[in-house]
């Protein structure tokens, strides 16, 4: 612990740094990548959405030991019991005694149908949930509704706090970000998107915006009054911000995924299936990208969008003016010659007889 609190201090001291700015273009190329490759996932293979987006019938069944093959052997019953529609379900295991089976929308007769039909295969209790189309119409259009509203209150927050438009458009730019990725990773595991998987992305939402607003008020209190400075430009006293907030933003992000990490273990390996899974999953992915975005996108991307001013470009100017002055006079002095030494001459005390010291035997006794 004394080893990480001393190069915490010395990260906000400046004595140690990484270039987090300066390098942007390789955090831009790697996050690129990422995004893109979320993208791929989304279009070709979709989201697996859950029954209460596309609708359908939901049914829970109890056995006395759930595995693979009580799960294939309920699936032959759906299919052997009468119902057109019911062809081709979706079957999960939940925990170790409870079989989800989710199929296409069925009228009432139907699900009673495949109810007995999995209880003669030995399910020893049923459940039924019918859950119409329009009803994921509604948590969508809902979930769509409070995202972009969540956005649009983002950036008058940001831009009433720091009176900087291009700080809501780098933390807004953070956000997409993280959505994207956590869209991408959803895709491509096949996890299924549910009302919980909202909830999860809209909570990553509000831990991704926290971690970049503290790091932007670092900036802030550091970039006060920059114009009539020489010291440093605006890149540099950005870099060391998020250099002296670096050991908090990576404190929090660990606090905060290894409950979340635990919920997901249990979610998806313990539980089987649930929206336990499905929400921890989404805070995991969202968390994770949220306190990469906030260090490796949102302030290097408000560096870049400040250092096009004039005003920042040529207070830069002076910096670097004033280095290279500084520079010079160093140099001068390094290549200067070195004055000669100055003869030591002898003064007129040196030509003097100089006394001797007696013996200790002698000492006292007069002339003898």
């Amino acid at each position: 612990m004394g080893r990480i609190s001393t190069f915490g201090q010395h990260l906000y001291e400046g004595r140690i740094a990484f270039d987090f700015v300066g390098r942007r273009k390789l955090w831009y190329s790697i996050s690129a990548g990422i995004v893109v490759l979320a993208a791929l996932a989304f279009m070709v293979r979709g989201f697996n959405y859950g029954v209460e987006f596309k609708g359908g019938v939901e049914f829970t069944a109890t056995v006395k030991v759930a595995n693979s093959e009580t799960s294939d052997r309920l699936t032959q019953a759906v299919e052997d019991s009468g119902a057109p529609d019911a062809g081709d379900p979706t079957v999960q295991t939940s925990g170790s005694d409870l079989i989800r089976i989710q199929t296409r929308a069925l009228s009432q007769d139907e699900a009673t149908k495949v109810s007995k039909s999995l209880e003669k295969a030995g399910a020893t209790e049923v459940s039924q949930n019918l859950i119409g189309p329009t009803y994921g119409k509604q948590v969508a259009t809902k979930a769509l509704t409070g995202l972009i509203v969540f956005l649009v209150v983002i950036v008058l927050f940001i831009w009433a706090y720091f009176r900087e438009w291009r700080m809501s458009v780098a933390g807004i730019v953070a956000l997409v970000h993280d959505l994207v990725i956590t869209a991408g990773v959803y895709a491509l595991s096949g996890f299924e998107v549910t009302p919980a998987t909202v909830t999860g992305l809209l909570t990553i939402l509000g831990f991704s915006l926290y971690d970049t607003v503290v790091v932007f008020d670092k900036v802030r209190e550091n970039t006060k009054g920059i114009l009539s400075s020489t010291s440093k430009t605006y890149a540099e006293q950005a870099n060391l911000a998020v250099n002296q907030t670096l050991v908090r933003s990576i404190n929090t992000s660990i606090t905060a995924l290894l409950p979340v990490g635990a919920l997901l273990i249990v979610g998806a390996g313990v539980l089987g299936t649930g929206p336990l899974k499905d929400l921890a999953l989404a805070l995991f992915v969202g968390m994770a990208a949220g306190a990469y975005s906030s260090i490796f996108i949102a302030t290097p991307l408000v560096s870049q969008l400040k250092e096009h001013e004039p005003a920042m470009q040529a207070q830069a100017k002076r910096v670097l003016a004033r280095r290279a002055k500084e520079g010079a006079l160093v140099t001068t002095a390094a290549s200067a010659p070195a004055a000669p030494a100055r003869p030591v001459q002898s003064s007129g005390a040196a030509k003097r007889a100089q006394p001797s010291r007696k013996p200790r035997s002698q000492r006292g006794k007069g002339g003898s």
